[in-house]
């Protein structure tokens, strides 16, 4: 007997076997069967889903779950274009809610929205005493006072309060780190967004590093969340390549840094485990950090690498030897050139054919730099709507000749390099559905079309966030699509992706989402 039958939907399985079903089975958290093999067996409970459009769960292999869920609680001047606006929302945030000489996190700064950078006088005439806090959207610098700067070592680099990369590390470490039920707390908030837009598994880029992590024991944090039932969806955990140390591994081994006990990719179960090594090699477009082989449009900089290109290639092939699969964060053509000369090196030392080795974010790739990617078998791991949300901004500083090769789609299918689509969360914004069009029609917010070549076909956009996803993060046996044997993880659609005209697919309605084959009851709104 079956536990569950799904009938009466449209089933796009994204299995080429059986691309297309009716009614779907369910025997313990896993698909036994589709159409004639699960029809006529008595089932527990059938589930009418009334002519909907069924997909495989969603795959986000690029997000931040706990500083999404602190951002979800965390004051916001998101939407403020003025500084005496930014400014009454921080005064606002410290007045009679926190005491003198306390931290205070402000969320959402973007000095684009401004005109121009805040500066730590004009947050100390409104921070009386507190030690102001302001992440940039990029997740790559932050806004202080001078509360904060008077305790950063001598000659740390700032303009005027804003910290960019290994300085806003730097403030960063100032800080307590948060409790580890404050970051289960955050996780579960962060989950249950990702499961109301169709988000059934996803992975957490980077924890415990001087970037991004929040504590020096966060992989407890997630462990607790999973233990108190707040972790309702699966997730794979992104280790900071700068929690490697150097082990005294036998000499055959050929392991020169490690974690504690040699704990790498794949330790874990479908629920929760350690994924790739995550290694940054430069910032970020939005804090014009990301690094380019010319200076953006119209400035003199041309972003900066996050460390000595020798040091930041030793740390890739040091993670390959130890036999982690590896995450480099790479947006800036100069940094990609970087990842894939450490790549090549990688490989050349230790051949691993199935490493699956990433390049998160591919957000400025050369024409010249495609071969390479294939030749190497990387897959680009990209974010659609950063170019939906931030792409009049992003073509402007990259020119004429350069805003085609942002965020490529076409151009890497058709060199063979695996196309995978994440989101970044909370960056931007992270439903799968919005960033799938995006992928189809290339268009901005405001309607400019970046790059209409490298638009891609629904079925390949909708495979970039479901089967490539799975193989991204080596769960292809048991995600990625509507095949008997693999786990019963489903989003269930109000209408189908592939038949309603492209302007329509973002705002298509996530009416469920099942994880085992159980509703999980989380919906937008």
């Amino acid at each position: 007997m079956l536990c569950t039958r799904l009938t009466n939907a449209r089933f796009l399985t994204m299995d080429p076997d059986h691309p297309v079903a009716h009614d779907l089975g369910v025997w313990r958290g896993r698909i036994v069967g589709l159409d004639d093999a699960v029809t006529s067996l008595p089932a527990r409970e059938v589930i009418d889903l009334r002519g909907a459009t069924v997909l495989p769960g969603f795959i986000d292999p690029h997000v931040h779950l706990a500083w999404t869920g602190l951002k979800q609680s965390t004051p916001s001047i998101a939407g403020c274009t003025r500084i005496d606006e930014v400014l009454a929302v921080v005064e606002e945030a410290i007045t009679g809610k926190s005491s003198p000489g306390a931290w205070v996190s402000i969320a959402g700064y973007d000095q684009r929205a401004l005109g121009r950078h805040l500066t730590a006088a004009e947050l100390d005439r409104v921070s009386h005493g507190r030690k102001v806090f302001m992440m940039h959207d990029s997740g790559h610098g932050c806004m202080v006072n001078s509360a904060v700067l008077d305790l950063l070592p001598a000659g740390t680099p700032h303009q005027n309060g804003f910290l960019a990369e290994g300085a806003m590390g730097a403030a960063r470490a100032l800080r307590l780190p948060y409790s580890q039920a404050e970051l289960a707390e955050a996780i579960g908030r962060a989950a249950r967004t990702c499961l109301a837009e169709g988000v059934t598994a996803c992975a957490e880029a980077g924890i415990g590093g001087a970037l991004f992590g929040h504590s020096p024991v966060e992989l407890g944090a997630y462990q607790l969340a999973r233990e108190s039932g707040l972790l309702p969806l699966r997730v794979q955990l992104m280790v900071s390549a700068d929690r490697l140390r150097p082990v005294g591994a036998h000499q055959a081994d050929g392991i020169p840094r490690a974690l504690d006990l040699g704990l790498r990719t794949g330790f874990g179960d479908d629920r929760l485990s350690v994924g790739a090594l995550k290694i940054y090699t430069d910032g970020g477009m939005m804090a014009r950090t990301a690094a380019l082989s010319s200076p953006y449009e119209g400035l003199e900089p041309m972003g900066e690498l996050q460390d000595d290109p020798e040091a930041l290639a030793d740390t890739i092939v040091d993670g390959h030897l130890a036999g982690w699969q590896l995450a480099v964060h790479a947006i800036g053509d100069r940094a990609a050139d970087v990842a894939l000369d450490a790549l090549e090196r990688a490989q050349r030392l230790r051949p691993r054919p199935d490493a699956r080795h990433r390049i998160e974010h591919a957000g400025l790739i050369r024409p010249d730099q495609l071969p390479r990617f294939a030749r190497l078998g990387i897959s680009a791991v990209v974010q659609p709507n950063f170019l939906r949300y931030l792409g009049d901004d992003y073509a402007a500083i990259m020119g004429e000749e350069r805003a085609p090769w942002l965020y490529r789609g076409r151009a890497f299918l058709d060199h063979g390099i695996p196309l995978v689509g994440s989101s970044d969360r909370p960056v931007t914004d992270g439903s799968p559905l919005r960033a799938i069009q995006f992928m189809v029609e290339r268009t901005s917010e405001s309607g400019q079309v970046i790059g209409p070549d490298e638009g891609v076909t629904r079925d390949e956009a909708l495979r970039a966030y479901t089967v490539a996803g799975a193989v991204a993060c080596h769960w292809e046996d048991s995600l990625g699509s509507l095949t008997p044997g693999k786990l019963a993880d489903l989003v269930v659609l109000g209408d189908d992706p592939r038949r309603v005209d492209t302007s329509r697919i973002g705002d298509i309605e996530v009416v469920s989402t099942y994880v085992d084959g159980r509703e999980t009851g989380i919906r937008t709104g």
